[in-house]
């Protein structure tokens, strides 16, 4: 088991946007949460890299761990973060070259020989399937590239310090239809390395691609369990009622 998360309650001031989260994310799967906006599913993939440790008034209380570490007592978030990564809704490359934005996690973490950041850099880009893509142009602005390129440069920029665990917060959402279809290959490729954890409002996509599927609504996880059980045959009227469309 990768993360263990048990009774996680969380707060924004007094309101409780979370309530008694239990779950087991495996390594190699890809475990998708689905539900209506506003029902806790980005909050709880923050709480499960510290994120939510930045935002005032934010009060947790349960478990989390990490393997054996329980991640709230962890006292080196840089170090904690290297192994738990994060790609973000929306492509959020650095204002700087490829390259740069892929060695900036190895060089953070004390890596400057150019060497061994040219063979970092490298696989990252090639795990990241997009390597054949910018190669002529890595000392080019990340920022050039189009919508689908700079998220799969994000998605190498995680892999360059070589995680564990990658969390990610609706990564296609802002995206056109290949680019999504790319992506989606990329994170059924990358379970085989990493433990992957989804946000989406795409249930096809959660049914597509991933392992384990958990439900969630008004910060309570309804059900979870392999995803062609959820999505075919599912144990919670409240889940039937949204993956059929009759709200959400």
């Amino acid at each position: 088991m990768k993360l263990q998360i048990k009774d996680l309650n969380l707060w924004y001031g007094d309101f409780q946007a979370l309530h008694n989260i239990s779950m087991n994310i495996q390594p190699n799967e890809i475990t998708a949460f689905i539900g209506p906006s506003g029902c806790g599913k980005t909050t709880f993939l923050k709480t499960l890299n510290r994120m939510t440790d930045l935002i005032e008034g934010c009060k947790v209380e349960g478990e989390i761990y990490l393997e054996n570490d329980n991640i709230h007592k962890v006292k080196n978030l840089e170090q904690f973060r290297k192994r738990v990564g994060m790609v973000f809704q929306k492509p959020n490359p650095f204002p700087m070259s490829v390259y740069d934005n892929v060695a900036f996690g190895p060089r953070a973490h004390g890596i400057t020989k150019k060497a061994a950041l040219d063979k970092i850099v490298e696989k990252a880009l090639k795990d990241a399937a997009i390597w054949d893509e910018v190669k002529d142009r890595l000392h080019k602005s990340a920022m050039s590239l189009s919508g689908g390129q700079q998220q799969r440069v994000c998605i190498a920029r995680t892999l360059a310090i070589e995680p564990e665990v990658i969390l990610m917060d609706e990564p296609t959402s802002a995206l056109d239809p290949i680019s999504t279809a790319k992506i989606e290959q990329l994170i059924m490729e990358l379970k085989n390395d990493y433990a992957v954890v989804i946000v989406t409002h795409n249930m096809q996509q959660a049914a597509r691609i991933s392992d384990k599927t958990a439900f969630f609504l008004e910060g309570e996880v309804v059900e979870m369990g392999d995803s062609e059980q959820i999505f075919t045959n599912p144990k919670d009227k409240r889940t039937e009622d949204y993956i059929t469309g009759r709200f959400g």
